[in-house]
């Protein structure tokens, strides 16, 4: 792919110099070339060569929740939250206080949809075999549809009861049902009055599906680090050739758009619904005293500089697959705090990929780092626990906490970030990646991003 060079940035207003002139090695742009020839090499994981997980895929996971469904003898499940619709109907959609639901039927595995007109073109343009029912807003006056002239004020509809009446009037009142979390004592008391019988928490059954990723998931997922590893090269070249002219804000901004303009290449959106959905592209870069925080409130307005921490950071998505990946830079001249700090994280961060196996405990891994930590004399630089969960929606059970007994599984996906942050003298050091669980071995990375010093020890 052809990259953009640092003389494409040269028109935006308030850019610095030395991104408004060409790299002064050998007169040419900034691609990422370089710091790309330090990438680990290919491993048994292609990257997919689809945009988002198709329809079929979707149908084929609502399929297999509603087998396990059955097996509980239940006749359907109320889908209400954003990710398990996402997950389950393929249906990307925004959340706000309007009301999105579905209620499968576990004999048909097709969704019927309740819905605002305000989402109607979406809904009704993809798996819409069962239809559904339309409400026109939040509040709602029920019987108004202002789209179709028909404008009219009186009580508030309570969309709640509104839903559960038109699942009553599909045949399905005082039948097993189930709902993906756990509701309120007011809204199961609406339940019962509306359908006859209490719907039952599928909560953790469609947790543990998502969990798991499946290997189109994974290779989606791959997919999206493919750009994420050029992102890093492209920052890594920039702040090699352009060092201390640039503000750490500077290098976010120029990296971004780098990504988002190479991975437009391969996705050639229409701008019309369902085609390059679940699409975030975050990089942020933080240099200095920032650092030595693990989340710091303050604007990140810096001027990179010899002797200090910097640390480039992120999530891609390509269809809600993807992930954080971070690297941390330690420019020198440094010192040996500064190096201890970044290396004892390092070799946390290559301890994790190595305990993260199938079988293992989640709290048994964090023991191991921690326990390490703590054996390197760093303890005061430990904040967090070393990973969290990874899915579409960011933070995703289970965690690789000390509180956290679950067993790891083939498929799950965790981030890297056995951090330590030092804000005294405003060093911080926190890699993140993607390490997925294997069904034997260590787990496996989804960037091709090195751990080395080559890559993070550099000099300005």
């Amino acid at each position: 792919m052809k990259g953009v060079g640092v003389s494409a940035l040269a028109a935006v207003p308030g850019m610095s110099p030395a991104l408004a002139a060409p790299a002064p090695a050998k007169g040419a742009s900034v691609t990422g070339a370089e710091s790309a020839k330090l990438f680990l090499p290919p491993d048994e994981v292609a990257p997919a060569t689809v945009d988002r997980l198709p329809l079929s895929w979707s149908k084929e996971r609502t399929s297999r929740l509603c087998e396990m469904l059955k097996e509980q003898g239940f006749e359907g499940i109320l889908l209400t939250n954003q990710w398990n619709i996402i997950y389950f109907t393929g249906l990307w959609h925004t959340t706000t206080e309007r009301m999105i639901h579905c209620f499968i039927p576990t004999a048909t595995g097709t969704p019927i949809w309740f819905y605002p007109a305000l989402d109607r073109d979406l809904i009704q343009s993809w798996w819409y075999d069962d239809g559904g029912e339309m409400y026109f807003d939040w509040l709602d006056v029920e019987g108004t549809m202002v789209q179709e002239g028909k404008v009219a004020k009186g009580p508030t509809n309570d969309l709640w009861r509104w839903m559960l009446r038109h699942i009553k009037k599909r045949g399905y009142g005082g039948k097993k049902l189930a709902v993906d979390k756990e509701l309120t004592p007011t809204a199961q008391t609406k339940v019962g009055e509306e359908i006859g019988t209490p719907m039952a928490s599928a909560e953790q059954l469609c947790l543990y599906m998502r969990m798991r990723k499946t290997p189109l998931e994974i290779a989606l997922t791959r997919r999206a680090y493919s750009y994420f590893d050029k992102i890093h090269a492209y920052a890594r070249d920039l702040i090699l050739t352009h060092g201390t002219d640039l503000m750490d804000f500077e290098v976010a901004h120029a990296a971004r758009k780098f990504g988002v303009e190479i991975m437009m290449k391969d996705l050639a959106p229409d701008g019309k619904p369902h085609n390059a959905v679940g699409i975030s592209v975050g990089v942020n870069c933080r240099a200095g005293q920032p650092t030595g925080y693990p989340h710091p409130n303050q604007f990140f307005y810096n001027r990179i500089q010899k002797g200090q921490a910097l640390q480039v950071s992120g999530v891609v998505r390509i269809g809600g697959c993807g992930g954080e990946c971070y690297r941390p830079y330690m420019i020198g001249p440094r010192t040996g705090h500064m190096e201890k700090i970044w290396t004892v994280t390092r070799d946390a961060c290559l301890m994790q990929k190595d305990l993260s196996r199938k079988g293992t405990k989640c709290s048994d891994v964090a023991y191991d780092i921690h326990k390490f930590q703590v054996e390197q004399g760093v303890q005061k630089y430990v904040y967090h626990r070393p990973a969290h969960g990874e899915g579409m929606e960011g933070h995703q059970p289970p965690y690789l906490a000390l509180g956290d007994h679950t067993v790891l599984d083939t498929g799950m996906m965790f981030s890297v970030e056995p951090g330590l942050f030092d804000p005294e003298t405003g060093t911080g050091a926190n890699f993140s990646d993607g390490f997925i669980v294997k069904d034997s071995g260590p787990s496996l990375q989804m960037s091709r991003l090195p751990w080395s010093e080559e890559w993070a020890w550099i000099n300005i």
